[in-house]
């Protein structure tokens, strides 16, 4: 097992089987016989709709719940085997910000590194990677939400985690910052950290995900990539915008009649076409088909 900050060799580093949680009082169980692995430096989407479950796992995983049956392996030992030290390796960034109001972004980032026994980053560096270089010395109570949310990320990094769990990251933030941490939560894969991912913005888990769980009444419902998924839930195609009589229009051209029907031809050479694109799918229909089902 690596000390912080060190690359992580292949394999599993969390490996669920046949996790079943039940709280008190409960009719049905919050999570019933799931089973999944994520890969080491994998960013693994964990989606469903709310009430589906997904919680519950986290807190299994993060250890805030320790009444489970089941198996769970994490970082190459049991969960129950970990003690204290089990949080030098984990970084977690949940939705709801975790700061210190009264003290300023780099102070939270430096109290927060004080707790750690092993190697930690510099708050300076990490502040500067979530756009926050410029209000390193506001407090933290003077933050918007979306301000809150990059300082969020920045804490869950500081002990450079080998396992990182995050909850809807991009909460608050223009395109511009969500494409940044995007970036910036990438680039935590590619060191080797394994990032576990629960969110419902569709697109963030589309272009940042490598595999992507849907989650469904306390099941997994499948377990795919992005591509994977909306290859299997659409129709193979192109979609045609183009111009006739002055008059803009929209039509599907199935792949499979596309030899037999020369009409997107004949549209193309009589220069009326304006945009082309495939068809496929989207995230948000895959969502809505494979939850639904479950539900």
């Amino acid at each position: 097992m690596g000390d912080n900050g060190s690359p992580i060799p292949g394999g599993a580093a969390v490996a669920v089987e046949d996790l079943r949680v039940r709280y008190r009082a409960a009719a049905d169980p919050a999570v019933d016989a799931m089973t999944f692995t994520v890969d080491a430096g994998e960013v693994f989407g964990f989606l469903g709709p709310s009430g589906a479950g997904k919680s519950t796992v986290q807190r299994v995983l993060t250890r805030l719940l320790r009444g489970f049956d089941g198996e769970v392996h994490v970082l190459g030992r049991a969960l129950e085997a970990w003690g204290d030290d089990y949080f030098e390796h984990v970084g977690v960034g949940f939705e709801l910000p975790a700061a210190f109001g009264r003290l300023t972004a780099r102070e939270n980032l430096s109290a927060f590194a004080s707790l750690y026994r092993g190697a930690v980053a510099d708050p300076a560096e990490l502040l500067h990677r979530v756009g926050l270089a410029e209000f390193a010395d506001r407090r933290a109570a003077t933050f918007s939400k979306g301000m809150r949310m990059r300082l969020n990320l920045a804490r869950a990094l500081v002990n450079r985690p080998r396992l990182l769990f995050l909850d809807e990251p991009t909460s608050g933030q223009d395109p511009v910052h969500a494409a940044m941490l995007r970036e910036v939560i990438r680039a935590e894969a590619d060191r080797g950290a394994t990032v576990f991912l629960t969110t419902h913005d569709m697109h963030t888990a589309d272009r940042l995900c490598d595999r992507l769980a849907f989650v469904a009444a306390g099941r997994i419902a499948a377990i795919d990539t992005p591509h994977g998924f909306k290859l299997r839930h659409g129709r193979p195609g192109v979609v045609a915008e183009y111009r006739l009589g002055g008059r803009r229009h929209q039509r599907a051209f199935d792949l499979a009649d596309l030899a037999a029907d020369g009409e997107l031809a004949r549209l193309v050479s009589a220069g009326s076409v304006e945009t082309l694109h495939t068809r496929e799918a989207t995230l948000d229909e895959v969502f809505a088909a494979v939850t639904e089902v479950r539900l």
